[in-house]
Formats: structure tokens, sequence, C-alpha cells
């Protein structure tokens, strides 16, 4: 169960626990897209500016995951609150931002102010690599414990479960997997799609969880590689897949099924019975960035009773109480989630990850 944080440190993090999506953000679907962000200009008056606080015109790049309709909604929200400060978008996914920053920072500077994307193992390893910068003023006192870096470099926007979806015109409700051991039973030979572990922060994080959990494990991936799968680049195409009716069954993060759900799609989610791993989406100001203050802004923004009504409004399970859940979603209390600790998501990610390609092959 979640609890919120008050004034007092908070001494534990983000378990693996299910969730969205990683996910990166992912969960969110990471299908690589560029906007005005990417041309140099915004960068280089991103670069330029003066730490802006309230009131203060600024210029800001985000590097993100977020499906470009999404972050373009919060950043509208967010202008009628901080006008002056403008917000430019580099949106892609984890992976390709993570070589991305490695790149710049090679060149001398990472050349955004701010990261949302993935989960908290990745952000473990920006702020081991010293990326990231201390909040100054950042208000996470609601925030859901296990969302929140006790270290104070980053925190968790949403959460992202990891489920398992189906295709109502194919899959009988009856007849439906109820649980990720289901999933290696032969009636699903075929037809099953999930993301890529190599290119999905999300689809990287559940395979670790997966790969350490005690119900799982080596034995479960390598009976759910024998089902022959088809994987797909990230958590997007894996939900039109399954909502296409082509693998009717798939592991996918919970917002991108509530979304096609929303548009028509035959297609239905399952919290799996043996609980759902999840990410929180974090988000980190860059130590390289001129704009903390202006960057906290936009995170505050986000953790706010508006940034997390609009977050749930996209189909996302907030990170505080009392703005309710998207559409049938059940609460956070009637989520089972997966336990692992942060320090084996981090370290076992690579042999985890190699481990499930290998076995899905």
């Amino acid at each position: 169960m979640f609890t919120a944080r008050k004034t007092s440190p908070v001494i534990a993090f983000l378990g693996a626990t299910a969730i969205a999506l990683a996910g990166c953000s992912e969960p969110p679907e990471e299908t690589p897209e560029t906007t005005a962000a990417d041309n140099g200009t915004a960068t280089s008056a991103a670069r330029e500016g003066d730490g802006a606080g309230a009131g203060e015109a600024a210029s800001l790049t985000l590097y993100t995951s977020e499906p470009e309709e999404k972050v373009d909604e919060i950043i509208k929200a967010f202008n009628e609150e901080h006008p002056d400060i403008d917000v430019q978008v580099h949106r892609a996914g984890t992976g390709e931002l993570k070589a991305r920053i490695e790149a710049e920072r090679s060149s001398g500077a990472v050349e955004a102010d701010l990261i949302w994307a993935a989960d908290a193992p990745t952000f473990e390893e920006f702020k081991s690599n010293d990326l990231l910068a201390k909040f100054e003023n950042v208000d996470s006192d609601d925030v859901l414990e296990d969302a929140v870096d006790p270290d104070s470099f980053y925190v968790g926007t949403r959460l992202i479960p990891t489920v398992i979806a189906y295709n109502t015109q194919v899959i009988d409700e009856a007849d439906a997997p109820q649980s990720w051991t289901d999933l290696t039973d032969e009636r699903f030979l075929d037809k099953i799609v999930l993301p890529d572990p190599a290119v999905s922060g999300a689809a990287a994080y559940n395979a670790t969880v997966w790969m350490n959990d005690s119900q799982l494990g080596e034995e479960w991936i390598t009976a759910l590689g024998e089902n022959n799968p088809m994987i797909a680049a990230s958590n997007g195409p894996t939900s039109q897949e399954i909502a296409g009716g082509g693998h009717p069954v798939g592991i996918v993060v919970d917002y991108l099924v509530r979304d096609l759900a929303d548009k028509g799609s035959p297609i239905k989610e399952v919290y799996a019975s043996e609980g759902s791993p999840y990410i929180t989406e974090p988000i980190a100001v860059f130590k390289d960035s001129q704009n903390q203050k202006a960057a906290e802004l936009f995170i505050n923004f986000i953790l706010s009773q508006k940034g997390q009504e609009l977050a749930v409004e996209q189909n996302y399970l907030p990170v505080i109480d009392g703005v309710g859940t998207p559409g049938d979603a059940p609460e956070l209390k009637d989520i089972k989630l997966m336990e692992a600790d942060l320090e084996t998501l981090t370290d076992d990610r690579t042999r985890s990850v190699e481990f499930f390609q290998n076995a899905l092959q």
C-alpha cells in the first residue's frame, strides 16, 4: 500500500511494485519525436538563461519520453500559471535520450534543463554520474512515499503499472489471462506481444522485476519465450497490436490500454494476480541547467493538485491522494504491486534484460 509523504524525511524509495510505463514514460509510448527544442535555438536560450524564478522570463528545454499530445497539454496548463516560461521539448524513447545525454555530457554539458522519463534505476544512474542538481524548492510533501528520492535529486510524477491486456473481440473475458503465469499456457501460443526491453525503459524495468521475483524468475521467462511472443519496439506499438487483434494478448503499460479503449478500441486491461511492476516516471533538473528555479516551478506544477488532476485526465494513476483515478481504474490501495529493492533493480538490469531477450528470441 502506498502512503503519502509528510514533512519528515523518507527512508524508502521505489520498489519494483507495479503499477505507470513505463515505465517510460515508458512508459509512456516511446516512438522518437522531435519538437522545436531540437533546432538549436531553444537549447541556446536555455543555456543562456538567468535561473529565472516566478514572474521572470526563462526558457526551459525538456527531454522526455512522454507522448507528444500529453506533454503539450501539460505545458499549456503550466503556461496558464507561468506564461513567461517557455518550455521547448525533445521527445524520444528512454534509450535514445540516455544516448543523447551521454553524448552531450562527453562534449561538455547536457543541453537541457529537465529530464522526465522512465524509472528510478535510470535516475539513480544519472545521479551516480553526477548529472542531476539537488532540489532546492520542490514541494513533494504530499507525494506518495515510494515515488520520492530521499536524496532529493528526482521525484516520481505518476504511477504507471504494467498489465496484461487483451482484445475483447478475439478473447472472451472468461478465457482472458488473469496472471503472468497464465501467459505461459499453450492456448496463448503465437498470440502474445510485448515491448522490447532494449528500447523501452519500462520493459527493461519489468524484466528486472520478473527476473528477481520468487513467483516468476528465469523459469517463467523461459516458459513465456516458448509461447513465441512477438517483440514490438515499445509500449505504443504493443498496445496497437493488441487492439488490432494481430496478437490479441499482450504485456503493456496500463494507461495506453485506457487511451485506446476511450477511442473505441476493443481492448481491456487485467492487473495480474501475482502483482504488477510499475514505474513512477521521475523528473529531475540537470546539474548543467542555468534555470533551476524555473525548472523547479515546472516540477511543482506537475506535482500540484491541478497537475495531478491533469495526469488522471490523461489516464495515469496519480502520485498524490485526493484526485481520483482514471475511468474504471482501481484505487491505488486495490492494486497489488510487486516488490523489489532499488539496488537490485539498478545492479541487475543488464543481466536481466539479456536473459529476457535471449529467452524470447
